[in-house]
């Protein structure tokens, strides 16, 4: 993951990433935003990062942007930022941040509103999901998409994947070679959570699951489509085997054992 950087980092084709310096429980998480283009040079922003003059300028060579989305609960604090650099784009939200964030000019809701990316963009509700706030836990509403071109699934916080030997290792993606930059300390609270260098939530959020059922529908859900990537929001990208991977970290995540791949 490579921490406050101008530059868009092409994946695939018609999808790039672009990472950030975030800070959480006082240890650098990293935070990644998605941009996908579509037919007619559409562009998508999925949570988006602050769009700093160079970042502005590298997505405006790629397309018009038309949608802002939030995929959580909690990932939107560049929102409104990003709906006043790009006031002709439509922001797009999932349930429950209308009442959470009154302040930000909302177009649509998932699920409540007609949201069609047709065949380009697929995605589903990640039912079941909470997240342990230290106190208390609450429910995370994420949308996880599935970009079907580049067979590439996108999470943001339901799963993570903090890999092991900082700048010391590095990982390839489309020809660069991408510095992991997690400090050492970050390292450790990945080891100590259960999402160091694996495909997974934290033990965090396996402590305060309550819908078991809800989950696994959600899990075998997204595991039915046919991808071989995955980005999270925050951790290293996976590139090979991410699905068995996922798999794998659910089954830890349920305790027990999911429908076999297809």
């Amino acid at each position: 993951m490579i921490l406050n950087n101008q530059r868009l980092r092409e994946i695939d084709r018609n999808i790039w990433v672009q990472d950030q310096s975030f800070k959480y429980w006082g240890l650098e998480v990293g935070t990644r935003m998605t941009v996908i283009r579509l037919v007619g040079n559409s562009i998508i922003l999925i949570s988006p990062i602050k769009l700093e003059s160079q970042t502005q300028e590298n997505i405006s060579k790629l397309g018009t942007v038309k949608y802002i989305i939030a995929p959580n609960l909690f990932h939107y604090l560049y929102l409104q930022e990003a709906k006043n650099i790009y006031p002709q784009a439509q922001v797009l939200v999932v349930p429950g941040l209308t009442d959470k964030q009154p302040e930000i000019a909302i177009d649509k809701v998932f699920f409540e509103d007609e949201i069609d990316f047709g065949s380009e963009l697929e995605y589903i509700l990640f039912a079941g999901f909470r997240v342990s706030m230290i106190t208390q836990a609450a429910t995370l509403n994420e949308v996880v998409f599935y970009h079907p071109a580049s067979k590439t699934l996108i999470l943001t916080d339901t799963a993570f994947n903090f890999d092991g030997e900082g700048c010391s290792r590095s990982e390839s993606i489309s020809n660069h070679r991408v510095d992991r930059t997690f400090p050492w300390l970050t390292q450790l609270g990945a080891k100590i959570m259960g999402s160091y260098d694996t495909l997974q939530p934290s033990v965090l959020e396996k402590l305060v699951i309550e819908d078991r059922e809800k989950v696994q529908a959600s899990v075998e859900k997204i595991l039915s489509w046919d991808f071989q990537r995955v980005i999270m929001a925050h951790g290293s990208i996976v590139e090979n085997d991410a699905k068995n991977q996922l798999k794998k970290g659910y089954e830890w995540f349920l305790n027990k054992n999911l429908t076999k791949l297809k």
